[in-house]
């Protein structure tokens, strides 16, 4: 949950509180899932945190002003943010496509800076670059002096030696390995591009160096006083809808101190395809009244409802007893489904004046027949000499693809849940299948006595978009056994016999799979269709897991085997 410090005095006069009652500050706060922290009266700072970390809108005073303006009685509805044509132009490098290859651009004139402004910026800044840009990774932001800068930009590359300019903070040139070896920045991102032969850059047309993305701005155009009044956000990363999203909150908050925005035309060479950046247009999406009442118990018609969801900071496109279309803001990166918008109604109502209800009727429990055939399952394996293993569910696309030799790309299209702002890099994802878990357990294992025997029963998450979550989780077995005779033979053994006490007939089918060797992996069918896959792990998977003995593998959808069985 991430921290924000704002400065008192821009509370007060932003906000309209006083920050000497603490006691109605953090009432307010709460409101936006917000809890004081800290009243530092001394350095005139409020430290709060952001209970909510889906809301990155919030992690600035201008954010919170305006999160809360409904609630303060300041204006109802959303905010609306206007743009004006472009003003720039940005060509962007085919050759990024693989390295940094996303950029949006807001340029925003006429804004009175001052210092306690600047140092709320910068604190945005840094917020967002650790935490929905993970560390820089994902996104990075850039604020210029637009008087400075001579349109059209280029987005492309250059050799780590090629190109030298004076990076922010320094008085001298450094070519970009330099800035990577001596600069503090550079110090602490390096890793982010080190890993390319081609490092990205950012020139205007006099090919002045604007900045070195993700590492550092230029001193002479990337450096912004109280004297800059037009200033051109810039944000570069690998996650393009990540990226506008971020330019949308910079950009609003600099609008928020009095500035009239601008956007800007981004060309890509290597699809031809073009976009202005940014989009202030609020969404749309469909609240049906009747399930509003029935997640928060309430009865309360549409029009009700409506003004709960203006106090909360939305906006009503059309009505009618059954359902309220709503005006979404483009701010609002976190409302993805209805439950989001009914969470924000029972705010504004307000949770303590809902009565809770006890239920007066009694419930009978008993285990589900699938559970008992589950509970079957891992009885067969420890049975067959395995040692059940229990691993996180959170993993990333590094274990789960690169390290099982399969094609990142290919298969994460729409398959892979992602975490909108993970806490530790190896925990970035839900994993989509087991196997990798069952190699990581045995890569940590390496000193313990071999034979090893090893399986899990657990879930993993995949992708169902009629869903209202659009996923679904499901009960997967994977099982391995690894130790310097291990065979194909050995675990179709174990398959079979586990099949066969379940009373479920099966065959293998020649197939192929990245993770295994060809020519001694199959895929597993139960009554005509493919259940999962079973055989001898490819050495190079083994290497990647740092494993010296031969493995072999199975890997089974349970929930659809098991489903099969039950009918």
């Amino acid at each position: 949950m991430p921290t924000i410090d704002v400065e008192s005095a821009e509370v007060e006069r932003l906000l309209g509180l006083s920050v000497k009652d603490a006691g109605r500050l953090d009432d307010v706060l709460a409101l936006v899932k917000g809890e004081l922290k800290l009243i530092d009266e001394k350095e005139g700072i409020i430290s709060i945190e952001m209970k909510d970390t889906n809301r990155p809108d919030l992690w600035s005073v201008e954010g919170l002003a305006r999160g809360l303006q409904g609630f303060l009685g300041t204006k109802k509805g959303l905010k609306e943010y206007a743009i004006e044509k472009p003003i720039v132009d940005i060509r962007v490098d085919s050759r990024l496509e693989n390295i940094r290859p996303y950029i949006g651009c807001c340029i925003v004139k006429d804004v009175k800076l001052t210092d306690a402004i600047i140092r709320g910026l910068m604190h945005l800044q840094d917020k967002l670059d650790q935490t929905s840009g993970r560390n820089r990774q994902k996104t990075s932001i850039g604020l210029y002096d637009f008087n400075l800068i001579k349109s059209p930009l280029s987005y492309t590359v250059v050799k780590p030696t090629d190109l030298s300019f004076v990076p922010l903070g320094f008085m001298e040139k450094m070519t970009l390995a330099e800035i990577l070896e001596r600069h503090p920045k550079g110090i602490e991102y390096g890793a982010i591009v080190k890993k390319h032969n081609l490092y990205p850059i950012l020139l205007d047309a006099k090919k002045e160096v604007l900045s070195f993305p993700p590492i550092i701005n230029s001193n002479d155009l990337g450096r912004v006083t109280e004297e800059t009044h037009n200033l051109l956000v810039e944000v570069t990363g690998t996650a393009n809808e990540t990226v506008l999203n971020t330019v949308k909150l910079v950009s609003q908050a600099l609008i928020d101190r009095g500035g009239k925005a601008y956007g800007a035309n981004i060309y890509y060479e290597h699809d031809k395809s073009s976009m202005v950046t940014p989009d202030f247009a609020p969404s749309q999406m469909r609240l049906d009244v009747a399930y509003t009442n029935k997640i928060l118990g309430l009865e309360l018609s549409s029009k009700p409802i409506c003004e709960l969801l203006q106090t909360a900071g939305f906006d009503i496109a059309s009505i009618s007893d059954e359902a309220i279309w709503v005006l979404v803001p483009c701010y609002r990166t976190d409302v993805m489904h209805q439950v989001d918008l009914i969470e924000d109604v029972g705010i504004a109502y307000g949770y303590n004046k809902i009565e809770p209800v006890w239920r007066d009727l009694p419930t009978t429990g008993c285990v589900k027949p699938v559970q008992r055939l589950v509970d079957k399952c891992r009885e067969l394996m420890v049975g067959s000499g395995f040692q059940e293993i229990l691993t996180y569910t959170l993993t990333n696309p590094n274990s789960l693809f690169s390290k099982m030799a399969v094609n990142e790309r290919a298969v994460q299209l729409g398959q892979l849940v992602e975490i909108t702002n993970p806490k530790l890099v190896t925990m970035t994802c839900l994993r989509n299948w087991l196997l990798p878990s069952v190699m990581e357990f045995l890569s940590n294992n390496k000193s313990v006595e071999f034979p090893q025997r090893i399986f899990e029963l657990g879930k993993v998450t995949v992708m169902d978009e009629p869903r209202e979550t659009r996923t679904r989780d499901e009960d997967w077995l994977a099982a391995a056994v690894s130790h310097p005779s291990a065979s194909f033979s050995e675990i179709k053994a174990v398959l079979d016999a586990f099949f066969m006490n379940l009373g479920i007939e099966w065959q293998i089918e020649p197939a192929r799979h990245p993770s295994f060797i060809d020519g001694r992996v199959g895929a597993v069918r139960v009554d005509g269709y493919n259940s999962g896959f079973i055989g001898e792990i490819s050495p190079k998977v083994l290497v990647t897991w740092g494993l010296e003995n031969p493995t072999a593998s199975f890997e089974l959808n349970l929930t659809d085997i098991l489903a099969k069985k039950l009918l």
